[in-house]
């Protein structure tokens, strides 16, 4: 089968899935709704004052399109961190990228910067600049002359994240707890339901990034090989690297600057997929996209339904499967690494 087949094939399965996933998304949940309601309301035929409508349209459908979209974005940053520091363990919440986001989150809060859809911009804007700065710091801290080992990435994400982790603490205790409303809840990742401009901004932002990385992904494959081995391939390495460093980023700070830092999903969603479709960025890179969108959907459907008429943050999800998956991940197949 050549690569173009299979990864139109690959896509056709995913968005099924996908399609699939959205629907169960959107007939359960604490309200109770039949699926003939739910689709009478989709189809324009319901009262848009009714009951069905509301929930459909105004509560459900959004945080399943912001589901989708976190969990794409956050899962193509992971496969381009990876490519990036050719290290399969690379991944946003782990090297401490979500909590640089984060705290530029917090500080874009004590700014001012409120919920509007221009103010998102400027929000996201502060999230890129902490992700940037803390994808950086662990750059310098990690850096060596043979690439970046498992081990001292781990190290220097570790020192980065609760760097970060510390100064969002610090802020919360000394500011007025008024101008920070919901930052508990949103630091463990929030999938709140969306207005569709501020859900047009996220969507544009994610594309963005998207795009940064899928277009360098065959350069990605070359770089595998190893820096010197690429450049003498025709690839460019710094401006490579440069893309793909701004694309993760990006993703990582749209995602943190819309619904908090949700961990593992960078990490989970890439090995599963590299375990089925092998490690070519050409096809890993969009599969991605469309795995990502899968798992968080799923996760945030979960955490919306287990604990009804009360809800977890999705991010507690997240982490719960990401952590035993992360540790399998150490103890079996990267062991001889560390």
């Amino acid at each position: 089968m050549t690569p173009a087949r299979r990864l139109a094939l690959t896509l056709a399965v995913l968005a099924a899935a996908l399609a699939a996933v959205a629907a169960l998304a959107l007939f359960v949940g604490s309200a109770a709704l039949s699926p003939r309601a739910v689709a009478r309301a989709l189809a324009g035929r319901a009262d848009a004052e009714s009951v069905e409508s509301i929930v459909t349209l105004s509560l459900r459908l959004p945080r399943v399109l912001a589901a989708a979209l976190a969990g794409g974005a956050l899962a193509v940053a992971g496969v381009g961190f990876q490519g990036l520091t050719r290290n399969p363990l690379a991944e946003p919440s782990v090297l401490g990228v979500s909590s640089g986001a984060a705290f530029g989150v917090v500080v874009a809060q004590i700014c001012g910067l409120g919920v509007s859809t221009l103010a998102a911009l400027g929000v996201t804007a502060f999230a890129f600049a902490g992700a940037v700065l803390a994808a950086g710091a662990v750059w310098l801290i990690a850096a060596g002359g043979r690439g970046l080992s498992i081990q001292t990435l781990l190290l220097a994400g570790v020192i980065v994240g609760v760097f970060f982790s510390a100064a969002i603490t610090v802020v919360i205790s000394v500011v007025d707890f008024n101008r920070l409303g919901g930052v508990i809840h949103w630091l463990l990742g929030n999938l709140a339901p969306m207005p569709p401009a501020s859900l047009a901004v996220f969507a544009g932002l994610a594309a963005a990034g998207f795009w940064l990385v899928v277009a360098e992904a065959r350069a990605l494959n070359l770089l595998a090989l190893g820096e010197e081995a690429a450049r003498q391939l025709g690839v460019r390495a710094e401006r490579l690297k440069a893309r793909i460093f701004a694309g993760a980023a990006l993703l990582t700070a749209s995602v943190v600057a819309f619904a908090g830092p949700i961990g593992f999903v960078g990490l989970i969603v890439p090995h599963a997929l590299r375990m089925v479709l092998g490690p070519d960025h050409r096809l890993l890179v969009p599969a991605s996209l469309g795995g990502g969108a899968i798992f968080l959907l799923l996760a945030d459907t979960l955490a919306r339904n287990i604990v009804a008429p009360a809800e977890l943050s999705v991010g507690v999800i997240t982490a719960f499967c990401g952590a035993p998956f992360f540790v399998w991940l150490l103890r079996t197949r990267y062991r001889a690494s560390l």
